[in-house]
């Protein structure tokens, strides 16, 4: 196989696409599937938007997706998986009903309405269409991170948010990662200063390597969070080449939360939607529940090493008292 390049696209058999309006502060990330793949996921954030979420519960007939769609919008953003659904039916995909096929495409939404951009968009939002460039942009191998994408107007308690991705493989060969949009109602970094919560799991400095600090006070640990600005959830994917069950996959993805948790202080808040999908293209058969458990246990930290790669990246909106980016701050 490849040797990794610490993105989602490491997986075989995905495609990823970004429509990125930085007037808007807002966009649209598609991840598409060669083939169906086994998915599920979890909603863990008390005020959550997403569309097609229900059939991913492992007791729900459907088990397999044609793509994942992240989008900032609110719930204007759910117009984003009709976009992509529309692309997929022209190419002939979808799930088999009768002599049609309808296109199973769950999606999650960011809250990113009040972070400065330009949202006077008159009758109909312009996510459908968003949706739909963001699949014709899909594309396998490298694609960008920050302010792109479902991160293009992601913030956070601290510092401007966005999109991240990163890899793993496990003992046994079976690759796994994960893609976010960061857009926490709480902090990736400690404090007031440039390190990460993420900082344990970070590999080849690929968020700055600034490690953890040498001491935390109680200014640390306090709740730092949006308040009344509500422009929160993180919402994101884990996706390996394993054959797993949907069942699994429904574990994959709660593991992955735990990531989100390590990643993000407080995670998971009233105000925040946080979901997390998981998927597998079924590829590489695992041989134990070791091997299972291996895949859980990485699915934690590429999710948490994704949140910070996110915010790392990021750039501020150029717009008028936009957030500050990471880099502003601390170079």
């Amino acid at each position: 196989m490849p040797a990794l390049t610490n993105l989602l696209t490491d997986i075989d058999g995905i495609s990823v696409g970004h429509t990125t309006d930085l007037a808007l502060g807002s966009g649209v990330t598609a991840i598409v599937f060669d083939e169906p793949v086994v998915a599920s996921g979890t909603v863990l954030g008390g005020a959550p938007g997403g569309r097609e979420t229900a059939l991913l519960d492992p007791s729900m007939v459907v088990e397999a997706v044609d793509a994942l769609v992240l989008s900032g919008g609110s719930a204007f953003g759910l117009d984003a998986a009709g976009g992509v659904q529309a692309g997929l039916r022209s190419i002939g995909r979808g799930f088999q009903v009768g002599n049609t096929r309808v296109p199973i495409v769950p999606q999650a939404i960011l809250m990113d309405l009040l972070n400065g951009g330009n949202k006077d968009w008159g009758l109909q939002s312009p996510y459908r269409d968003m949706g739909y460039e963001a699949f014709k942009a899909a594309a396998k191998g490298p694609f960008e991170l920050g302010t792109v994408g479902a991160g293009t107007g992601a913030t956070t308690a601290t510092v401007k948010g966005g999109l991240g991705s990163a890899s793993a493989e496990t003992s046994s060969g079976h690759r796994i990662a994960a893609i976010v949009a960061v857009n926490a109602m709480g902090s990736a970094t400690i404090g007031t200063g440039r390190h990460f919560w993420s900082a344990p799991f970070e590999q080849d400095s690929e968020f700055g390597g600034n490690g953890m600090p040498q001491d935390f006070t109680a200014s640390d640990i306090a709740l730092r969070a949006k308040g009344v600005n509500l422009t929160a959830t993180t919402i994101g994917a884990v996706v390996t080449d394993a054959v797993l069950t949907k069942a699994q996959a429904h574990r994959l993805s709660i593991m992955a939360h735990d990531g989100l948790a390590r990643a993000v202080l407080p995670a998971h808040l009233p105000a925040d939607g946080d979901t997390i999908f998981a998927a597998a293209t079924r590829a590489r058969p695992l041989t134990d529940l070791a091997s299972f458990m291996e895949l859980c246990h990485l699915a934690t930290i590429v999710m948490a090493r994704a949140i910070a790669r996110g915010v790392y990246e990021a750039t501020a909106l150029p717009v008028e008292n936009a957030q500050p980016a990471w880099r502003d701050r601390f170079g």
